[in-house]
C-alpha cells in the first residue's frame, strides 16, 4: 500500500504532517510513502485555511486528488487540518469525494506527544515545533479559534525529538509556533525560550538554530543576549509586525505602537549589530487610508528591514474585522501592495550591494545544472522565502557548509566564491 501526502500552509502544518504520516505507517502494516499520487492506495491533505486563497489552494488540492479514483490507484481519500476544523459541516456535504476528516482537534495534542516523523523536505534542515495555539487574538486573525488556547510543548520532550532529528542528519533547526517568544510560560510561569535556545545549542553536531514568529511585544533582553552569544544561533529574527500605523495597530488588536516597534528594532541592533531582520504586513485592513499606507512607506524607508513580505487583508468570517466598515476594495488592496513591494525591492537590492566583500558560512541546499554553480543559504535566508547564495563550483553534497566571500550580487541574491574561514 502506498500513502501519499499534500501538507499545505504554515511551517507548523508541515511538522503535523510528518507525525500523521508516521501514525498512518504504523496502523497500515507494510505502507510505503510514495512522492507520486498516481501511484497512492492513500492521499492524506492537510490542509490551511488561514486566509482566503489558503482555502481555495486546500479545495484545489483535494478535487485534484480526488481525480486519481478515477486514473490511478486511489482508493480512500483523507483530508485534515484547519480547512475542516473551521468547515467541517460543509466539508461533508460539499465535497463527497472525501472519504475521512479529521480536524485539528482530532489530533494535534495526540501528534504533539509523538516523537516519531517522516522526512518531508530535506533532511539537513528540519522545523522543530514548540507549541500550539494562540491567546493574542488579532482582530484579523481566526487561528485562536482553530487552534485553541497557547500550550507551549515540555522542554525535555522537544529536546528529545531535536536531538532524533539530528541523529537523523539535522544540520538546521528551525522553531515555529504562532507565537514562539511566549514559549513557556503556561508550562514553567515565565518566558523560557532563551532557556530552550540554550539547551538546544547543547546537542552535538546541531550547527544552526533559527527563531521564526517572534512577536515584538514579547521580546526581552534575555532572549536577545542568548541569540547573540549562542553561537549555533542564527542572527535572524522573524518579526512580523503587520503594520506601522497606531491606528490600524489599535484595530488589528495588536499589542505594539511605532515607537515601540522603533525601540524594539533599535535594540535588536544595537545588542547584535549583524541581525537579519524579516517582518510581515498586511495592507488593505478596514479603514485603512492613504494616510495610513504612507506611514507604512515612511517606516520601511527609517528601519530598511533585511527582508519584508506583504499581504492583502483577506476578510475571514469570524474575526473580528470581518465585520468593520470601510473595507477597502480588492484593486486598493493590490495597488498599495505594489507601492510597498517596490520600495522594498530598492532597499532589499542594496542590502544586497552591502553584503559584498563580506565572508559568510553557507550551507549547501543544491545545485542548479543549468549554471553549473552551487545553491546556498547563509545565517540570513530562510528556507523557501529568502534569498540564495550562488557560487561557481563542482557540485557538494545537500547539507554541507562551506566558506563563501560575497563578490556579486544578482537582483535580491548574492554571488560568491570559496575562501577559507568565515567570521
Amino acid at each position: 500500500m502506498n500513502l501519499y501526502l499534500e501538507s499545505l500552509g504554515c511551517d507548523k502544518n508541515r511538522v503535523d504532517s510528518e507525525k500523521l504520516l508516521s501514525e498512518l505507517l504504523e496502523k497500515y502494516e507494510g505502507a510505503k510513502v510514495t512522492m507520486d499520487p498516481a501511484e497512492a492506495d492513500i492521499a492524506i491533505v492537510n490542509t490551511c485555511s488561514f486566509i482566503g486563497p489558503a482555502k481555495e489552494e486546500s479545495i484545489n488540492t483535494i478535487l485534484e486528488l480526488a481525480e486519481y479514483k478515477k486514473t490511478g490507484k486511489l482508493q480512500k481519500l483523507i483530508v485534515a487540518g484547519c480547512l475542516v476544523e473551521r468547515y467541517k459541516d460543509e466539508i461533508r456535504k460539499e465535497l463527497p469525494e472525501i472519504d475521512e476528516i479529521a480536524s485539528v482537534k482530532d489530533y494535534v495534542s495526540r501528534l504533539d506527544n509523538q516523537m516519531k516523523r517522516v522526512e518531508s523536505g530535506e533532511r539537513y534542515t528540519r522545523y522543530l515545533k514548540i507549541a500550539e495555539g494562540c491567546d493574542k487574538y488579532c482582530s484579523y486573525c481566526i487561528i485562536p479559534r482553530l487552534r485553541g488556547h497557547y500550550r507551549s510543548i515540555p522542554m525535555e520532550q522537544i529536546l528529545e525529538e531535536a536531538g532524533q532529528l539530528v541523529l537523523e542528519g539535522a544540520k538546521e533547526l528551525i522553531l515555529v509556533a504562532q507565537e514562539t517568544t511566549l514559549y513557556g510560560t503556561d508550562l514553567y510561569g515565565e518566558k523560557s525560550l532563551h532557556k530552550l535556545l540554550h539547551a538546544l545549542g547543547e546537542i552535538e553536531g546541531l550547527e544552526w538554530i533559527r527563531v521564526l514568529y517572534c512577536y515584538p511585544e514579547e521580546i526581552e533582553l534575555p532572549l536577545i543576549e542568548e541569540i547573540r552569544d549562542n553561537p549555533k544561533v542564527c542572527h535572524y529574527l522573524d518579526l512580523p509586525i503587520q503594520h506601522s500605523s497606531d491606528r490600524i495597530l489599535k484595530a488589528m488588536n495588536r499589542k505594539t505602537r511605532r515607537a515601540e516597534l522603533k525601540e524594539k528594532i533599535a535594540l535588536l541592533r544595537r545588542e547584535i549589530p549583524d541581525i537579519c531582520l524579516r517582518t510581515t504586513l498586511i495592507t488593505g485592513f478596514p479603514g485603512e487610508t492613504e494616510e495610513d499606507l504612507e506611514d507604512v512607506l515612511s517606516f520601511i524607508r527609517e528601519e530598511r528591514f533585511d527582508r519584508l513580505g506583504v499581504f492583502p487583508y483577506s476578510q475571514e468570517e469570524g474575526t473580528y474585522a470581518a465585520t468593520m466598515d470601510n473595507q477597502v476594495p480588492e484593486s486598493v488592496k493590490n495597488k498599495r501592495l505594489s507601492r510597498i513591494m517596490e520600495l522594498q525591492q530598492e532597499i532589499a537590492f542594496q542590502k544586497a550591494e552591502e553584503q559584498k566583500g563580506r565572508v559568510l558560512k553557507a550551507l549547501v541546499v543544491g545545485f542548479d545544472e543549468e549554471e553549473s554553480r552551487l545553491v546556498l543559504r547563509s545565517y540570513m535566508d530562510n528556507p523557501d522565502i529568502d534569498s540564495f547564495i550562488y557560487l561557481k563550483g563542482e557540485e557538494r553534497a545537500v547539507g554541507d557548509f562551506v566558506c563563501v566571500r560575497i563578490i556579486d550580487t544578482e537582483g535580491y541574491d548574492l554571488i560568491g566564491e570559496y575562501c577559507e574561514s568565515s567570521q
